[in-house]
């Protein structure tokens, strides 16, 4: 299953389980034209952000953003370093976001997001 897949079947989930709660999704999986995506580019900042967001304070955090991997993906070498720059990129986001007081994480699949997504807001992380 593809990763755009996955996240579409977490923002329902969300939807269904929790439908009081407020999230965005980041667009930038969305296929727009040269200047669609000039205009987008143009209306934030320059930093890799996370694919979700929730907007609810839990256990001391402002709220939840999380960087979704397809299931099955592999984030780290051997040597437990982050295979790519733009994984690097997204890692410096998530430090950053945790720095300002945000729980912010990267989850590999729809199983691992829904269980962050469930202890957050079940505050039992």
């Amino acid at each position: 299953m593809t990763e755009a897949k996955e996240h579409e079947q977490l923002a329902e989930y969300i939807k269904m389980q929790y439908p009081k709660v407020m999230f965005n999704s980041d667009m930038s999986g969305i296929k727009l034209t040269i200047g669609q995506a000039v205009k987008a580019a143009k209306l934030r900042s320059n930093d890799k952000f996370p694919d979700l967001v929730i907007y609810e304070r839990r256990m001391g955090y402002s709220g939840l953003f999380i960087e979704l991997k397809k299931s099955g993906e592999v984030l780290h070498k051997k040597n437990g370093e982050l295979k790519t720059e733009h994984l690097k990129e997204q890692d410096r986001t998530l430090r950053r976001l945790y720095e300002m007081g945000f729980m912010a994480v990267f989850a590999i699949g729809f199983d691992a997001a829904k269980k962050i997504i469930d202890s957050y807001l079940n505050n039992i992380l």
